[in-house]
Formats: structure tokens, sequence, C-alpha cells
């Protein structure tokens, strides 16, 4: 049964109550951590900076004062990658407590609008990891694989880093930035006096024109 659902952008008084739904997604997934923080405070801020951003999104889905569903998302202008705007569905969220009642068609619905609106020739989404539920609804809304992301620490990506480069690796990245130092160095040098010391040329050259100006 279909209820009668209120899609809107969300007012910066109504993220706390959407905050929440964020910290309910993330326990339903099994990748949580990749999901959001737990802490609703911070989750509140997360989605403050999003709305403030140029193309950012947040739609809360209502039934009556009710938040019963969110949609995160960004239109992306056209870069180097992509010739045209295209709108970035960050997450997508229903309420356990009021699905297939048609609150993520009216969320999708919402979304369509805007990325008719801002001239966006694809939407992209990312399903929270884990949740099969979301995965099927896409795929029945017609959204087909296109590129899989990782994520990994900054912690853990340094630490691979430095395992993958060993000791020998380690020094010769350690000389050539020692090198590329006293590159710079002798390079200030030159700009100071030149390959060949004038600094004797430069000085007597201002005498001559201080002897002129008087």
């Amino acid at each position: 049964m279909r209820i009668a659902v209120d899609v809107r952008g969300a007012a910066h008084r109504e993220l706390p109550a959407l905050a929440v739904l964020c910290a309910e997604a993330r326990g339903e997934s099994s990748a949580g951590v990749q999901v959001c923080t737990p802490d609703t405070d911070r989750i509140v801020r997360h989605l403050s900076v999003l709305l403030a951003v140029p193309g950012g999104v947040v739609l809360g889905a209502y039934d009556g004062d009710e938040p019963v569903g969110f949609l995160l998302a960004r239109v992306v202008s056209p870069g180097a990658l992509n010739d045209e705007p295209s709108l970035y569905i960050e997450a997508v969220y229903v309420s356990s407590t009021a699905r297939r009642r048609g609150v993520g068609h009216a969320l999708l619905a919402m979304a369509a609008e805007i990325a008719v609106s801002t001239g966006c020739v694809d939407v992209y989404a990312v399903p929270i990891p884990g949740a099969r539920g979301i995965q099927r609804f896409f795929a029945r809304m017609g959204f087909a694989p296109a590129v899989a992301h990782r994520v990994v620490t900054t912690a853990t990506l340094q630490r691979r880093l430095a395992a993958e480069a060993g000791p020998n690796k380690r020094a010769v990245a350690r000389q050539g930035i020692e090198d590329l130092i006293a590159r710079r160095r002798r390079a200030r040098a030159e700009l100071t006096s030149g390959p060949v010391d004038l600094r004797e040329f430069q000085r007597a050259r201002r005498e001559d024109s201080d002897r002129v100006a008087r």
C-alpha cells in the first residue's frame, strides 16, 4: 500500500531527524564504516556541508511530519572525464517501516526532476554497501553497472606503499629528494649572481649610475 509521501529539499532544521535515518542506514550495512559515522551530530554537520556546496542535494521523504527516507546527491559539472553534467546519487534509504510503499520511487522521481532541470544527461548511483534491497531497486529502475569504487584508509595506504618500496627503494627516494633540494639551492644562487659571479660587476654599475645621477 502506497502512502501519501511528501518529498522535498530538506531544510537545516530537518537535518537532525534525517541524521537519525542515516545512522539507521549505517546499521543495516555490512560495511557500516563506509556509509557514515554513528555520531548523529557529525552527520548533521556533513549534511549541512552537502547543502552548502554548489549542486548539493538533500531530499527528505515525509509521512506527515515523520521522515521515512532520504536521498543525498550532487550535480557534477562537466570535467576532464565527462562532457555533460551528471547527477551523482550518493545514498538512498527508506526506513524499514515504510518500505514497499512507494517512498523510494518518490525520491528517485524528484531526483530525476532535478537531473532534467540542471541538464544532467546521466544519473549515477552508489548503493549502500551490503544493502541488497537497494541494489535490486536500482536494477529495476534501469541502473546498469558502471565503475566500481574501492576504499582504503590513508594510514593503510601509506603502510602498503612503504612495504612495497622496501629499504632500497626508500633510500633511492630519499636520495632523489636530496638531489632536488640541492638543485633548487643552486638555482636560487644562480638567480642572485648568475653562473659566473657578477656581484662586482653589478656593484660597479650601481656606482656608475650614482655618479651620473649626481
